[in-house]
């Protein structure tokens, strides 16, 4: 098997978003004297609030709208939801709503991609538009070769769309692809449109620390982006 390129998933493969959006959240939440409310079950909350919108865009429901506009409207039906949607000031919800642009990456991230830039070109393949991708990987200091994904193709994955779309934009075979992901959905997703796929473990998503077993068979499993980095050949030619 010959890889030419790797595409990463971003949200909770590269970042730790439960963490990061928690942390804002307790700072906010402290700012209006609501230490009542769990600062994980709002981020929870807020994630679980932006999936349904998606969805809608990937069934023609709505219109394709950007990432960002999508968790700035779960973030107001967050806020009402916990009934402190009378207490924010307007500066303290825009500042509240770039958590999204804060998210630390695992500490794993910058040294494994450091060791797979030296050799594959490593593209974001994400739901996060252009711009949110971008602000990621500077606070995160990380870089990538280009970033593809949604706001490309207009859609959202696991719709074959992006994957597709990624493959054309690139000039490869889809087998040179490699997708790495913490979410089997999406690996399963992108195996389908005959992409090879990398599993990589992150536990504490969710705030779990059980280690995962992947149901899928995929083409490597790895504990984090460094052991990814060990166990993936060098390509048989440079990009």
């Amino acid at each position: 098997m010959t890889i030419k390129a790797l595409a990463f998933d971003v949200f909770g493969t590269v970042v730790d978003w439960r963490a990061s959006v928690a942390r804002d959240a307790r700072i906010f939440l402290g700012q209006l004297d609501r230490n009542d409310i769990d600062p994980f079950s709002f981020a929870q909350s807020w994630r679980d609030a932006f999936q349904p919108r998606m969805n809608e865009c990937r069934s023609g429901a709505r219109p394709y709208n950007k990432l960002e506009t999508l968790i700035r409207e779960a973030l107001t039906e967050t806020i009402e939801r916990f009934g402190i949607n009378d207490e924010a000031e307007k500066g303290q919800l825009s500042w509240l709503a770039d958590a999204w642009c804060r998210l630390d990456p695992w500490p794993d991230v910058t040294e494994g991609l450091t060791q797979l830039q030296k050799r594959f070109p490593l593209i974001a393949l994400s739901n996060g538009n252009v711009a949110l991708t971008l602000k990621l990987a500077r606070y995160g200091e990380y870089r990538w070769d280009a970033i593809l994904g949604a706001e490309v193709c207009r859609t959202y994955k696991p719709l074959p769309a992006p994957y597709d779309q990624a493959v054309e934009m690139l000039g490869i075979r889809p087998e040179e692809l490699c997708l790495v992901a913490a979410h089997e959905d999406d690996l399963a997703a992108g195996s389908a449109r005959g992409l090879s796929t990398a599993y990589v473990n992150r536990p504490h998503e969710f705030g779990s620390d059980e280690v995962h077993e992947p149901h899928g068979r995929w083409c490597w499993n790895a504990t984090d982006f460094v052991a990814l980095a060990r166990a993936i050949p060098d390509p048989s030619e440079r990009w």
